[in-house]
């Protein structure tokens, strides 16, 4: 999905596409006691059962965390939002999609979240649905052949100047006076600049130079991993609505999103197709299941929250795992991350994206720092 607050990004991001491209309206849903929330939760209410109501609404007129300066997510949470739409939706989901417990997480995502006001919540309450992050409420999407599509077009302008190198993992890194020699893919490069993208934890363990101290904080950076499972059903029970986010501990993934909702190049007739997403660490339990025994728990996920009537409405299930997904802000990730960035800066190694400037990017935050960088060396 490419959506952006900056419209030069956005610009840069339909120029790409050019033709192969449409806009549409986000429908996203959280499932809760079996219900559909519109998200965010706060700003759907009226949708809770009574008790549930009663719960958040009082809590969040009666906040007595409201008065502190919050030190970190959990803290956050209650102090915006109470202890009702905190304990019924944010803060399960967040231990779920993280990993990690939110009282051991700093602001820094907490950044990215709006504080609403206080009469939006009221009104959700009182029946009133509200959109909230209107930035996101519409995001572009190629009619065909995926967001790998943008990738492609980039690949296209840079062949023309550049050799790319695929398959090639790069094993070593060492510096050579004022040059420096990458081995890759059985071969020896020599560069006079490096600009890394991989994983910041990695690139300390394979630049020969490195010290264990900085090996040492590039190992204590936290991460999680990705798995995703495509999921063909026989019949669609969800209506049209797009991504759903389950914070119920009890089902194994968090995110589901209709892939039919994306348009006709991506719909099997007859089915509905679902992209479930499930975050692990390494070596947690998820990550030591076999494939099986993850697809086992999202059939019984699926059932759970009456996304399927039984098994065998299942037509196939595909899963894959990425080892390198989502960048955990934990307390000390600042200070490592810092670290690591002022160390290579000294060795004249630039880094640059998601994992190797450690930081939770999306492809817009991506496109618009590798923009600043160039604009650096642009003649």
């Amino acid at each position: 999905m490419f959506f952006s607050k900056n419209a030069k990004t956005m610009r840069i991001i339909e120029e790409l596409l050019g033709d192969n491209v449409r806009t549409l309206r986000r429908s996203n849903q959280i499932v809760h006691d079996k219900k559909f929330i519109q998200y965010p939760f706060e700003n759907d209410l009226s949708k809770l059962n009574e008790k549930d109501l009663d719960y958040c609404v009082n809590t969040f007129i009666n906040n007595p965390y409201e008065q502190y300066k919050p030190e970190n997510m959990l803290q956050f949470f209650l102090a915006t939002f109470g202890e009702g739409i905190t304990n019924l939706y944010l803060r399960p989901y967040n231990e779920k999609i993280w990993k990690f417990d939110p009282a051991f997480m700093d602001m820094q995502m907490v950044g990215r979240i709006p504080k609403p006001p206080k009469e939006d919540i009221l009104r959700s309450a009182e029946g009133e649905t509200v959109d909230g992050y209107i930035h996101q409420l519409y995001f572009k999407y190629p009619k065909h052949g995926g967001a790998q599509t943008f990738i492609h077009r980039i690949n296209e302008r840079l062949n023309e100047k550049i050799t790319i190198f695929t398959n090639s993992e790069v094993t070593k890194l060492d510096r050579v006076g004022n040059s420096y020699s990458v081995e890759a893919g059985g071969k020896t490069f020599f560069a006079d600049r490096i600009v890394s993208t991989m994983p910041a934890n990695i690139l300390a363990s394979i630049y020969e130079p490195a010290d264990e101290d900085i090996r040492r904080t590039a190992s204590a950076l936290r991460y999680n991993s990705l798995a995703i499972l495509l999921v063909n059903v026989k019949e669609n029970l969800v209506g049209d609505h797009f991504t759903f986010m389950v914070a119920d501990k009890n089902v194994i993934f968090h995110r589901l999103s209709r892939l039919d909702f994306l348009g006709a190049d991506y719909c099997i007739p007859e089915s509905c197709t679902f992209m479930v997403e499930i975050t692990y660490k390494k070596d947690d339990l998820i990550d030591n299941a076999t494939d099986s025994q993850i697809i086992d728990n999202v059939v019984n996920g699926l059932k759970s929250i009456a996304f399927i009537k039984a098994a065998d409405d299942i037509n196939f299930i595909n899963i894959q795992r990425f080892e390198y997904a989502y960048v955990v802000y934990d307390k000390m990730h600042r200070a490592n991350v810092n670290a690591i960035l002022n160390y290579f800066s000294k060795q004249g190694i630039d880094l640059l994206g998601r994992f190797g400037a450690y930081e939770y990017l999306n492809m817009d935050n991506v496109i618009e720092q590798t923009k600043s960088f160039s604009n650096r060396f642009a003649c």
